[in-house]
């Protein structure tokens, strides 16, 4: 039975907790889930954003989100890059996408207001 247009599939959501996981353990900044799964023809189930105040952090904060998807779900990433200059990394899982930005380059790009038509679920850090 084919999917509806607003039900979210169900099979991204564990690796969502987990990339949440991983960026709160690290005090990421900011924390955002772009819901794209009530948009035709998206590219993915969600993108998570976070930004971070330092290179460190950042790269603390990719290793961290790569970790906890490992254990919580055996995935590794289909691709990732920005480790380079860590002034926007993104890790990709096919279904969701990881975007950790330093805080200017998040303001500069501003994907939530770009992915307008996403729903937008803001987290609370503890």
């Amino acid at each position: 039975m084919p999917r509806k247009k607003t039900e979210p599939k169900r099979e991204s959501e564990p690796i969502i907790q987990a990339i949440l996981k991983g960026m709160l353990d690290k005090k990421a900044k900011d924390p955002v889930v772009l819901d794209f799964s009530n948009l035709n023809h998206a590219v993915c189930d969600a993108f998570v954003i976070c930004h971070g105040t330092s290179r460190t952090q950042l790269e603390a904060i990719a290793d961290a989100v790569i970790v906890e998807v490992k254990k919580e779900s055996g995935d590794a990433p289909w691709h990732r890059e920005g480790f380079e200059n860590a002034e926007w990394i993104l890790i990709d899982y096919v279904s969701v996408v990881v975007h950790i930005f330093q805080d200017s380059r998040r303001n500069f790009y501003n994907l939530e207001q770009l992915w307008g038509d996403a729903r937008v679920k803001r987290i609370e850090s503890p």
